[in-house]
């Protein structure tokens, strides 16, 4: 079959590198001049498969709510007369309650199990390297009570234990109260990771067209037809819209609407010297109370988090950046003062549950890969190894409730 990707971030990517192996004519189409230029830019690098839980769980109200007016919250509600943002808000808060949220994080961690598993197939067979590191996540709490809530759910780390994984703690100015690890976990460069399999995509016969920005789908008896993209006219036998926080809006005149809406996230990224790289963590980090996660990529240091809901804006908040340099600064004194930080803010595609959206539409050879919030790169492959199943006629090997 010929089939269209709609969009090149790393969930489009991997849909197409995936549909390409399953011996379909693929043509992968977005509006940047190369893959992975949006929200797979900059983001946490981590695989976490271990820690692939829902922003959306009981404990998260009560802080949103001593959040409210901090422009440095990790989670920032910016009022819209926006119909879709105060939906999703109110769809959010249905999620948190416990019965959602156990429900969806047992969906998550099925798909997130599946995609690293994909991930580490996909590396074997093509080489493909990005900056990884396999030496497992440490989600580390310096709350008492956050740990507490850990502790009440599986096997936790104590202060020491969590030193021992990762020793560049030790300096923290913050006291580490404990923690839980995942020694499975991964981390790595989505934007490197993307970049490199989409030229080995188009090196097994994928075609990507740059720069032509999706514009429309057009459709005819109960089917889609076409896509428009760069001024040109894209036919094809399906179409799999991954298009992040941008699917909606292709998806509206169709009368097809999603709970999919954007939660920017901002990120820095440090360059290492020789004489800091050593105060740098290796294994990648999730600091709980601030939902920072941090990430060792080769000479650089990246640390991303923060959900804001404000719409498309994708302008840098100087009051957010620096609230997450002052954490960095914080556990790693070391590498207080660094000169070379680059500044990056992307858009998030959040569902209020954090399920992605993979799947069919009402319209037969109209596909979803999109929503996958804050765990698009942990889900990537899984979701990209799965949409090429349901395209091509088969149930992917995975308990994950798919459209």
């Amino acid at each position: 079959m010929r089939v269209a990707v709609l969009g090149a971030g790393v969930v489009g990517v991997t849909s197409a590198w995936y549909l390409a192996r399953a011996g379909h004519d693929v043509t992968l189409v977005d509006r940047q001049p190369d893959a992975g230029m949006e929200t797979s830019f900059a983001n946490g690098g981590q695989i976490s498969a271990g820690h692939a839980e829902p922003w959306a769980r009981p404990s998260v109200l009560p802080k949103v709510l001593r959040w409210l007016g901090r422009e440095d919250a990790p989670l920032l509600f910016r009022p819209r007369a926006d119909f879709a943002q105060w939906a999703w808000g109110l769809r959010f808060a249905l999620e948190c309650l416990p019965g959602r949220f156990e429900r969806n994080a047992r969906q998550l961690a099925g798909l997130a199990a599946y995609s690293r598993a994909s991930l580490i197939d996909l590396r074997a067979e093509t080489g493909i390297q990005y900056d990884q590191l396999s030496k497992g996540i440490l989600l580390f709490c310096t709350e008492q009570g956050d740990f507490d809530a850990l502790a009440a759910h599986g096997a936790a780390k104590t202060a020491a234990q969590c030193l021992e994984i990762e020793p560049a703690l030790g300096g923290s100015r913050v006291p580490i109260v404990g923690g839980v690890y995942a020694p499975a976990d991964e981390s790595g460069d989505a934007h490197r990771f993307t970049q490199q399999l989409a030229q080995r995509a188009e090196a097994i016969g994928v075609r990507f067209l740059r720069n032509s920005a999706v514009e429309g789908i057009e459709l005819a008896g109960g089917r889609v037809t076409a896509a428009q993209a760069g001024g040109r006219r894209l036919e094809a036998d399906a179409f799999v819209v991954a298009l992040g926080s941008y699917s909606p809006l292709l998806l509206a005149p169709l009368g097809i609407s999603i709970p999919v809406y954007p939660l920017k996230g901002y990120s820095i990224t440090l360059a290492l010297s020789a004489r800091t790289a050593a105060a740098a963590p290796s294994v990648s980090l999730t600091d709980e109370s601030h939902k920072l996660v941090l990430s060792r990529l080769g000479d650089r240091l990246r640390c991303a988090g923060t959900a804001e809901l404000n719409g498309y804006d994708t302008s840098i908040n100087a009051v957010r950046c620096a609230a997450i340099v002052r954490r960095v600064e914080e556990l790693f004194p070391a590498l207080a003062g660094a000169t070379d930080v680059k500044y990056w803010a992307g858009l998030r595609p959040a569902t209020p549950s954090n399920l992605p959206l993979i799947g069919r539409t009402r319209y037969a050879n109209l596909y979803l890969n999109t929503g996958h919030g804050t765990l698009g790169w942990t889900l990537a492959a899984g979701s990209g190894r799965a949409i090429a199943d349901l395209v091509s006629g088969r149930a992917p090997p995975v308990d994950f409730r798919f459209q």
